[in-house]
């Protein structure tokens, strides 16, 4: 199933399930526009990944802020009830994401955008990408997950002064602090993006599952609690059809072929 319009657009390429912005705005009509299609990637359970990609200018560079001026002109509650009708769930809706999800980044990454970006497992950014979180410039302190996710993976106090500062930083520094997993060259962000999914779509998606969850839960648990956690993970995976042909593969010392169970 492909979903196309002008806020967003769902297609399948194979195993893979990619959601594309065609512009970087945020306006009501993409965000709600993307919303449905990260639900959409999810449904079916036949997707093995999922690449959140842009165009080839932008990632994604917010809130637009025309429209929220004219919420705001009837005030707080009216401009902001789009941080719990469509930020939360959709960043909720990536997180949920079972399987492995791939973020391709060119040009500015900012705002929700970045909150964007960081719900997901991975990502690939162009060599002149520009990140920034941005809220403060505007007098707020963040959503999409912000807090958490900047915390969570460059640290605390790398995070603190992203947030306050709101210094923009390049693809190469977000490598270098563990936002970004790959730094390609500008034009290509997607096609390498999709060339990760793809290669995550061919693995074992069972395991990516057990993975995801292990990771997420990783960050608040105490010690013990994981070392249960992955025996458990383990259990399940080894009665997988995945796990016990690439064990045989591996004594025939042949390249294991994964097929997602």
């Amino acid at each position: 199933m492909e979903l196309t319009g002008p806020g967003a657009s769902f297609r399948r390429q194979g195993d893979v399930a990619v959601v594309e912005l065609p512009r970087p705005v945020l306006d009501t009509q993409v965000k709600q526009a993307l919303l449905d299609c990260v639900r959409q990637a999810g449904q079916g359970g036949t997707a093995r990944s999922v690449l959140i990609t842009g165009s080839t200018k932008a990632f994604c560079v917010g809130q637009d802020l025309a429209e929220h001026a004219t919420a705001l002109a009837d005030g707080a509650d009216a401009a902001f009830a789009t941080v719990r009708q469509h930020y939360n769930p959709l960043i909720e809706a990536v997180r949920a994401l079972r399987v492995p999800v791939v973020a391709a980044v060119e040009g500015a990454c900012v705002g929700a955008g970045l909150g964007i970006a960081l719900a997901a497992d991975l990502r690939v950014a162009g060599e002149g990408a520009t990140f920034a979180t941005a809220f403060t410039g505007i007098g707020l302190a963040a959503d999409s997950g912000l807090s958490g996710t900047l915390t969570r993976l460059a640290g605390p106090s790398r995070a603190a002064g992203l947030m306050l500062l709101g210094n923009r930083f390049t693809a190469t520094e977000a490598a270098r602090w563990g936002l970004v997993h790959e730094v390609v060259p500008d034009g290509t962000a997607t096609e390498a993006g999709l060339a990760m999914a793809t290669r995550l779509a061919q693995g074992p998606t069972e395991a990516y599952r057990e993975v995801k969850t292990l990771l997420r839960d990783a960050a608040t648990a105490d010690p013990a609690h994981v070392l249960e956690q992955e025996a458990d993970a383990q259990l399940r995976l080894g009665g997988t059809r995945d796990h016990r042909a690439a064990v045989d593969a591996f004594l025939a010392k042949q390249r294991p072929h994964f097929e997602g169970r």
